[in-house]
């Protein structure tokens, strides 16, 4: 079975993405930059040259701001730390850049004479502005890329949930047939006259298990509807009796499909008999609002079996997998059992 590890995926892009965010971002900033500073003139090569060299200044705090700032102070909440961290930021360089930066270009190109493009309150302006949109741009970005990704691993997880979920039918349907498929068997075999009406009804429980069994809901009245088919066809099978008794407030009450059969089944293994009527099973099914509760019980006819080892098989283990995929932390299951009989209890609530 695939197993998602979400850093793993979160950490795949991440190299590939920090490349096109830079790429996009330093772009647009020079262009915008170079149009601001020749304010809508056809800009020349010294016009280049200036916009770079001020890109390069504003890299080093744009740079601490992403990897250092935003990653440990904004994204932890430590907002009030995260605005000193800033302005102190901007202030520093702001400071630095507007007294040594013409001196730097002068010195890297000796053959052109800079002449300032912008001054005081406007360098300030420029230069907070910067800092201001590409923090926001930063943000967005990361807000786009990991909402993104987290409906990927959303998706990735319901799939690998449904990948589950069909191998554990398909645990429960070949268990279904090779036991109804022994009660045809024995029936022809003694060449019942019911075997007729044995086989209709089987068709209609393996159509229940084959197509509507394949959804992610049904309707409790057909699954109630399959638990009586079910009950009906494995007396031509045990002389054991079914006592059932429901108590239901809306029949269009939606559950996951056949999760009461593995308990039914393993009532009938271990408390049915061909021979005898003395020992009913007990079925109680209730549902009101969002809650259904589930108690099956059935007498021990075989004491000297390992009943512990026997009732914690497929049907069980089926069960309580199910129950953990499809209502994590909005169920209870409960088994109690002594020597004469064997309980078990679940308890669904529903959102739906």
């Amino acid at each position: 079975m695939l197993e998602i590890d979400p850093l793993a995926y979160l950490n795949k892009s991440k190299s590939r993405r920090t490349i096109i965010f830079h790429l996009v971002l330093w772009v647009l900033a020079f262009t915008i930059l170079v149009f601001v500073f020749t304010k809508g003139k056809i800009p020349v090569t010294i016009d280049y040259y200036y916009t770079l060299i001020f890109l390069c200044f504003l890299a080093i705090p744009a740079l601490l701001n992403f990897h250092v700032l935003i990653p440990y102070l904004l994204k932890k909440e430590m907002y009030t730390y995260y605005i000193i961290g800033i302005v102190s930021l901007g202030l520093s360089f702001g400071v630095f850049i507007k007294a040594f930066y013409l001196e730097v270009i002068d010195y890297i190109f000796p053959n052109y004479f800079f002449i300032s493009y912008i001054s005081g309150k406007d360098f300030y302006l420029v230069f907070s502005i910067f800092l201001v949109a590409s923090t926001l741009l930063k943000l967005a970005q990361d807000w786009v890329y990991f909402n993104r990704t987290e409906n990927d691993i959303l998706k990735l997880r319901n799939l690998q949930v449904e990948s589950q979920l069909n191998a554990l039918r398909s645990q429960i349907n070949p268990h279904f047939l090779f036991n109804s498929l022994n009660v045809i068997y024995s029936m022809a075999l003694s060449n019942k006259a019911n075997m007729t009406t044995a086989i209709v009804e089987l068709s209609d429980i393996l159509r229940y298990v084959i197509y509507d069994a394949n959804t992610e809901r049904i309707l409790l009245k057909k699954e109630l509807d399959l638990i009586n088919s079910y009950v009906a066809f494995q007396k031509h099978r045990v002389k054991t009796e079914v006592f059932f008794q429901k108590s239901i407030e809306d029949e269009n009450y939606k559950i996951y499909p056949m999760l009461l059969l593995p308990l039914i089944e393993n009532a009938y293994k271990y408390g049915a008999s061909s021979q005898s009527v003395s020992n009913p099973i007990e079925i109680s099914i209730s549902q009101k609002n969002k809650q259904l509760l589930f108690t099956i019980k059935n007498q021990k006819l075989n004491t000297n079996l390992n009943l512990d080892k026997n009732y914690s098989g497929v049907g069980i283990s089926t069960l309580k997998k199910n129950l953990s995929l499809v209502y994590p932390k909005r169920h209870s299951f409960k088994i109690d059992q002594t020597k004469d009989y064997f309980q078990a209890s679940l308890t669904i609530n529903s959102f739906e």
